[in-house]
Formats: C-alpha cells, sequence, structure tokens
C-alpha cells in the first residue's frame, strides 16, 4: 500500500483534503503522531519541532543548530513511522521523504492567490491586508525549506506527482484523484521499496549521530553501504574524512562508508581536495520510476550522483535550466521519445554526452543513435559498475573537450569532433 505525503499551501484546505484522504482509503494520519514521537523520543518541547516545520530559524541557530538537530529528530521519527505504509502525512515534512521510496505519492496542494486570500479572510475574519500578509510570509519560509531540503522551489511540480489546484475542484474530487493514483500498480510496495524505506531508517540514523557530533552532510546509505556528501571547505580534510568513517562505522546496520565531496563542494587551491575531479553533473531520464530510482541510489555508492526526470519534455527542460554533463536516455518513453530527446540535446547541447540505456532498442535505433551523437549504446539489464565505467568515459571526454578549449579560446563554441 501507499504513503501518501501532502504539501499544501496555506488557505488551500489542506488539512480537511489530508483527513478526508486517511478516512476513504483506511490510512493513518502521521504528521500529527510525528510531532509526539519526535517530541517523546528526543525530550524536545513540541513547539520548538513545529517551529522548525513552519520553517523559522532560531536566533542563536548558528552556534545552537537547533534547527539542524531538530531536523534530524523529525527524520529519525519519520523513517519509523513510514515502515509500515498506508498512511498519509501532511505538511512540510513531507519534504524530509527520500525520493528512491518509490511507493510515496507525492502530492501539492495549491490554489491561486485570490482564492488563498479569500480562504484566509473567512477562516480567520481578518482584512485583507493582513491575509496577504500572511500567505507570503508562510511562501517565504517555505522557499526556504524546500530550497534547503529539496533545492527547489515549494510549488514546483518536478518535485511532485500530483498538483491539485484546489480553487478549480472540490474536496471530494480532490481526494478521487489522489485515491486513483494511490491505488495504481506505481504505488505498490515491493522488496525493493521496502528495502528504500529501511535503508532511510539508516540513513536518518547516520544523520542524527552526525548531527548530534557538529557535522552536517548529506547521507545516503543501501544495504549498509553509506555514502557520506560534504558540501563546503574544512580545514585538515583528510582527518575530517577519517572522523566521519570513524563515528559512521560504529553505528549498527553499516557494513561501509565513502566520504566524498558533494555536487554543491566548492574547494579551494589550499584544499587537499582542490585538485580532485568534482562530480559529473548527471542527468537519468526514465518514465519507469522504480527502476531509475534504483539506479540513481546504486549509481550513489559509486560516487556518481544523479538527477532524474521521467520523460522527455522534462529531460530537454532540466538540460536548458541545468548545467548537465552526461545524460542516460531511455528510448521506449510517453510523449517526445528518446531519440528525439537525443537529437534535439546533441544539436542544442552539443558537449553533453548522452548514453542511450534501453530494454526494447533494436540495431537501426542504435544507428541511428550512433548517428546523432550518443556516447554509447546499451541494453538494459546493464552490470552497474559497465555503466559507471561507461559514464566516467564519458566525463572524461567531455573533461578533455575543457582542457582543450581553454587552451584554445577560439574553439570553445565548437562541438567535440571525435
Amino acid at each position: 500500500m501507499a504513503i501518501i505525503s501532502i504539501f499544501s499551501g496555506s488557505f488551500c484546505r489542506g488539512d480537511e483534503i489530508a483527513e478526508k484522504t486517511a478516512q476513504t482509503l483506511g490510512y493513518k494520519r502521521i504528521d500529527e503522531i510525528l510531532i509526539t514521537e519526535a517530541s517523546s523520543e528526543f525530550d524536545i518541547p513540541e513547539k520548538k519541532l513545529q517551529q522548525t516545520l513552519q520553517g523559522e530559524t532560531p536566533t542563536l541557530n548558528k552556534i545552537t543548530r537547533e534547527r539542524e538537530k531538530n531536523i534530524a529528530f523529525l527524520k529519525m521519527a519519520l523513517a519509523k513511522l513510514i515502515l509500515e505504509d498506508s498512511c498519509v502525512i501532511l505538511g512540510s515534512a513531507a519534504h524530509l521523504l527520500p525520493r528512491n521510496i518509490t511507493h510515496i505519492l507525492r502530492v501539492c496542494v495549491i490554489a491561486d492567490f485570490a482564492y488563498r486570500v479569500e480562504q484566509a479572510i473567512q477562516s480567520l475574519s481578518i482584512p485583507k491586508g493582513k491575509a496577504e500578509g500572511m500567505i507570503h510570509g508562510y511562501d517565504s519560509k517555505m522557499r526556504q525549506w524546500t530550497g534547503q531540503l529539496v533545492d527547489s522551489t515549494p510549488y514546483d511540480s518536478k518535485i511532485y506527482d500530483i498538483v491539485i489546484p484546489i480553487h478549480d475542484m472540490s474536496i471530494d474530487q480532490a481526494v478521487e484523484i489522489i485515491k486513483k493514483y494511490a491505488g495504481s500498480d506505481q504505488l505498490k510496495t515491493t522488496p525493493r521499496s521496502q528495502s528504500s524505506a529501511e535503508d532511510f531508517l539508516l540513513s536518518a540514523k547516520i544523520n542524527l549521530t552526525l548531527t548530534k557530533a557538529g557535522y552536517d552532510l548529506e547521507v545516503f546509505s543501501e544495504n549498509g553501504n553509506v555514502t557520506l556528501l560534504i558540501d563546503h571547505e574544512v580545514i585538515r580534510m583528510k582527518q575530517h574524512q577519517e572522523k566521519l568513517i570513524q563515528i559512521t562505522r560504529g553505528i549498527e546496520g553499516v557494513t561501509d562508508v565513502n566520504v566524498r565531496p558533494g555536487p554543491k563542494f566548492q574547494a579551494s587551491s589550499t584544499n587537499p581536495w582542490a585538485n580532485m575531479d568534482l562530480p559529473p553533473r548527471i542527468l537519468l531520464v526514465d518514465d519507469e520510476k522504480e527502476f531509475v530510482q534504483t539506479l540513481s541510489e546504486r549509481l550513489q555508492t559509486r560516487n556518481l550522483e544523479s538527477s532524474i526526470v521521467y520523460d522527455g519534455e522534462q529531460a530537454i527542460d532540466f538540460v536548458s535550466r541545468n548545467q548537465t554533463d552526461v545524460m542516460v536516455l531511455d528510448l521506449m518513453m510517453p510523449g517526445i521519445n528518446g531519440i528525439e530527446v537525443l537529437r534535439r540535446v546533441k544539436k542544442d547541447y552539443p558537449n553533453v554526452e548522452v548514453i542511450i540505456l534501453t530494454g526494447h532498442g533494436s540495431e537501426k535505433e542504435k544507428a541511428i543513435s550512433e548517428e546523432l551523437g550518443a556516447f554509447a549504446y546499451l541494453q538494459k539489464p546493464v552490470d552497474i559498475d559497465i555503466l559507471a565505467k561507461v559514464m566516467r568515459d564519458a566525463y572524461q571526454k567531455i573533461s578533455r573537450l575543457k582542457a582543450d578549449t581553454t587552451e584554445d579560446p577560439e574553439n570553445r563554441s565548437k562541438p567535440d569532433s571525435e
């Protein structure tokens, strides 16, 4: 059964939708339980946890790191709660859930500004100006919240499975949409997705331990293999790395630890990682949600961080907005197919290396892909280490091109002729 996460704009009737969804499906609401459990287990006042979820940052947070600790407490409690599915969670805590748990249905409830203002005026009996200020204030805090947690804006459709414009429908209609999606085969719990939920629990344990010890970094785990991503420079990096490994290896369930710079890492010339190749910017494009989420997770354990989109239109939009080095592209997708994506990407962004990874390819499609400039053509199922090697080879080609264009400025706009 599914886990339904609902993020709602203020005055968008999110609580009504969450409550009726839980009643209709016979699911348990866990957003209030989450606060209670975290407060009880870690001896933190519920009010402070609620303030953290509302996007508030304590005045002395740079010293106390209260916000980071509260997020770690909430993640830990949430990871335990979602081991049992068939639940609904409403609010900003929905963004604490990792992307690789594929039986989570991610819902955004939003409305146009006029609707929200009217709802605020009616429910609180306040003047229009105050209502507008409250809505702007909430949205501002949520921009900071989602910017930190998911590197996106709160109402960006790309981070949700469904976006419900509540100004255009009734509560019953909204619940019916959620019910329909929640019952789909794609949202069924599988052994793989349940394993991802267990991995989240281990990651939350590690994150909590490291946060208490004064560290702030991203944690990923797969079957006991842990990757720690550092996003900022520290002095004595080698000792820092060794300390992180020592702490993490002491946590039950950890079998291996890898520490590396994350995609946002910035190094100076005095840093021991300054001359280290930073991870390539990788995009995975595949409409098979569970497959591509699992692929992304497995690549993380091989020091290859990736972003994910689920169709050709999203892929083209992503590349237009984000610097991309390597794209792993499926051919058979609804809408814009892989061949057309390859054609457009190589035309508009010739230095992006595209690796075709398909389960339904033919010799004709292979020939077309090679003619259009694909770096490699691989068939599913593929050995993860072979794919990782091909991706690194593609990035090495990009690195050589960058080196050549640096030496010869006149060639900077020319595509690689290899």
